[in-house]
């Protein structure tokens, strides 16, 4: 593929958005992503970039971001550069085919419509599932470790104690509702 291919498969996609920045690189500006689409110097290799989170958000999540890059994001790849994390896709533009570049850019554009949220999941997946462990290591029941749960939040050792009443109940009831799931799955 090359660059006045690259420019005619950008603008089916995105219309008058795209925007040319120097030769070989173009921005597609939304209120929703910032897509940049970048030629090497030679204009061998292409690289798609998308701002997903800065990179001080995505810090407690670097483990799944490097699961998921391992297991779920195929071609496209998250990066950190500049204080961001990027949704990347490289590729050689000698080998790289129409459907191949738009399939990188909705793949990049789904990672930046999930964000962290599917991080931010499975970490408190993976926390519960250390509490659910550790209570029925030491043979707590669920009602027992629901019980210390509530406990602490009434005495401030978890949560916002700035937090009123109705915050303090929606979390409690998600932590009930973790528990209550995982409790019968974890065997200690």
């Amino acid at each position: 593929m090359i660059s006045t291919e690259l420019s005619t498969e950008l603008n089916q996609l995105f219309g008058e958005k795209v925007e040319t920045l120097a030769p070989g690189s173009w921005q597609v500006d939304t209120p929703e992503f910032r897509l940049l689409v970048l030629l090497s110097d030679d204009q061998s290799w292409l690289r798609l970039l998308v701002a997903i989170a800065p990179a001080q958000e995505a810090q407690p999540f670097i483990e799944q971001l490097m699961e998921d890059n391992f297991d779920l994001t195929q071609e496209t790849r998250y990066a950190l550069q500049q204080d961001v994390l990027w949704g990347v896709y490289q590729h050689s533009c000698a080998g790289l085919a129409s459907e191949d570049f738009v399939s990188a850019v909705q793949r990049l554009l789904h990672l930046r419509q999930q964000g962290l949220d599917n991080c931010f999941s499975r970490l408190i997946e993976a926390r519960v599932r250390q509490i659910v462990q550790a209570a029925k290591q030491q043979g707590q029941s669920l009602e027992a470790t629901l019980q210390t749960l509530d406990r602490f939040y009434e005495e401030g050792l978890l949560g916002d104690m700035k937090a009123g009443a109705t915050a303090r109940e929606e979390t409690l009831s998600a932590w009930r509702y973790q528990l209550t799931r995982l409790w019968e799955e974890i065997n200690p």
